[in-house]
């Protein structure tokens, strides 16, 4: 791997280049992506100058319906029609589906929403303050108050419909679940997990997907979210992330996070001698990733993290 790379470029900070004009050359080549890259923009506007068939394996989690101000002008999560969110993410989805290589996968993690009840802005919560929005979407067409949208298999599944393979839906259990104020339904504890492919036959380590215990990994993960004080979103657990790139990777391969955030995918990616290119649109954003990578050392040991306790 080189130490230059031929793009313009705002700076280069211990060998990540950040990008917050994405020249319209970065397709041209694939040989010219050497190193790791954050780059700053829209998702679909950014994918669409990356290289065809280049990265070995997507991990992401875009923004929720419904669920937060992420505080940048064009986000997604803040359509009125869900519908609209589903069609905006399938359309960037074509592009990541675009530049993976032939046997990458993507792995996408999405949670789900209550309608609004036609309420227009939802108050802090007393044990999730992060949950207050300014404005709320309408009760879409076809629900009803207080249903569950069913945003994570209806994204599936138009996935799907464009031509992804749907191969396993993971249940991602969050023994420290965020608290609830409802009395009139369980507290939900648990997001999901796609796994999908650009085509039939994939890259896939079995080995790397055994748990502890040596059987084929199961499809429930018991992963613990981690507090992280400089953002004030929801973030990946890196352990969730290793799941991932573990069976999906080996260390030089490229991994995609076309809705970078706080960086979790980057972390993970340094220390596990990966490389990777982040997209994110809210400039804030990205320096918080910036800060966390840097202060991130490669492990001695690769891949030590290992899989969660599989005793049950």
């Amino acid at each position: 791997m080189t130490d230059t790379c031929p793009y313009e470029k705002d700076r280069n900070d211990g060998g990540i280049f950040i990008m917050t004009s994405v020249p319209d050359s970065v397709g041209a080549s694939s040989a010219s992506l050497t190193q790791s890259a954050v780059m700053q923009g829209d998702a679909e506007l950014v994918l669409r100058k990356l290289p065809s068939d280049f990265f070995r394996c997507c991990v992401t989690s875009p923004p929720y319906w419904g669920l937060r101000d992420y505080e940048a002008d064009g986000q997604i999560g803040a359509e009125d029609d869900p519908m609209e969110y589903i069609r905006r993410l399938v359309v960037v989805f074509e592009q990541v589906r675009r530049v993976l290589a032939h046997d990458g996968t993507l792995w996408l993690n999405i949670g789900d929403s209550y309608t609004s009840g036609n309420r227009e802005y939802r108050a802090p919560d007393k044990k999730n303050p992060v949950r207050a929005m300014s404005h709320r979407a309408p009760t879409p067409t076809g629900l009803k108050p207080k249903d569950l949208v069913g945003i994570p298999w209806r994204l599936a599944l138009a996935l799907q419909e464009a031509g992804w393979y749907l191969r396993s839906d993971i249940i991602w259990e969050k023994p420290n679940c965020m608290p609830e104020s409802v009395r009139d339904r369980p507290t939900r504890a648990h997001e999901y997990v796609f796994l999908l492919t650009k085509s039939l036959n994939y890259s896939y380590n079995r080995d790397a997907a055994r748990g502890p215990n040596g059987r084929n990994r199961r499809t429930v993960w018991p992963i613990p979210t981690e507090p992280f004080s400089g953002a004030h979103f929801a973030t990946f657990p890196p352990r969730l992330v290793e799941n991932c790139i573990f069976p999906s990777t080996q260390p030089g391969d490229w991994v995609l996070d076309p809705f970078f955030g706080a960086g979790t995918v980057g972390v993970v990616c340094k220390e596990n001698n990966r490389r990777y290119v982040g997209v994110e649109l809210n400039p804030a954003y990205v320096r918080i990733a910036l800060e966390r990578i840097e202060r991130t050392q490669p492990r001695l040991l690769p891949e030590a993290g290992g899989w969660p306790d599989e005793s049950v």
